[in-house]
């Protein structure tokens, strides 16, 4: 992540600017991201809430167990710091971008001063947090339990940047695949009988250790509806 003087992409279009004072847009930072970029890890201290502006980012944990465990994939407008900076604590997840793209930052010490009592933020923080953890059990009752193909479908639609899953996947390259399967709780030949499966029913196609998605209504109907966002 690297600070820019201009984004392409402004904050008109999320309506920020009718939640913050003029004051806290004036010192409002642009960050450009790029794919595989590790935006913060948990343990790790923010002094800034950050806003995505365009790109997708992935939030993920790791067990008590060690096992990676995805929380949930964020289109903008994404919020990263929002409840570090309410509760005063430590990252808690890791954010890493799932593609390129475009964030907006203030930090904690400007909102402090400028925005702790402006109930529009408040009230907006509020909205934010309470969207959050819904999407956070729905997640966790979908890592929980539902059955792989379910989970795998829900990852592939997730992942599809563009929506229209023209996308090659490179996190599902045949040498991460061991990995991936860890953080679905499956084998490794459970997860390559599924894609198998997938493929043979033309939903997807493998191709020099990668994947792209050739019908992406059939994964929805397989998703059943639940994606992790």
């Amino acid at each position: 992540m690297k600070e820019i003087q201009n984004s392409p992409v402004g904050i008109e279009s999320y309506g920020l600017s009718d939640v913050f004072t003029t004051d806290t847009l004036n010192r409002m930072k642009y960050y450009e991201i790029e794919k595989d970029d590790i935006l913060c890890v948990k343990g790790d201290e923010l002094d800034h809430m950050y806003f995505l502006l365009s790109g997708k980012i992935k939030i993920h944990t790791v067990s008590q167990e060690g096992k990676g465990l995805i929380m949930r994939f964020k289109t903008p407008m994404a919020i990263i710091g929002d409840v570090e900076y309410i509760q005063n604590t430590e990252v808690f997840h890791t954010v890493e971008a799932v593609t390129d793209g475009y964030m907006v930052g203030v930090s904690f010490d400007d909102l402090y001063k400028l925005e702790h009592e402006n109930t529009k933020f408040l009230h907006f923080l509020l909205d934010v947090i309470s969207h959050k953890f819904y999407t956070e059990s729905h997640a966790s009752t979908l890592n929980m339990l539902y059955p792989v193909d379910v989970r795998l479908a829900s990852y592939l639609l997730s992942i599809s940047d563009d929506g229209k899953g023209s996308m090659f996947h490179e996190e599902m390259r045949t040498s991460n695949l061991q990995e991936f399967a860890d953080v679905m709780g499956t084998s490794y030949r459970h997860l390559n009988r599924i894609l198998q499966s997938f493929h043979r029913q033309g939903i997807i196609e493998r191709k020099r250790g990668s994947i792209k998605i050739i019908d992406l209504q059939l994964l929805r109907e397989k998703a059943k509806g639940n994606i992790y966002e």
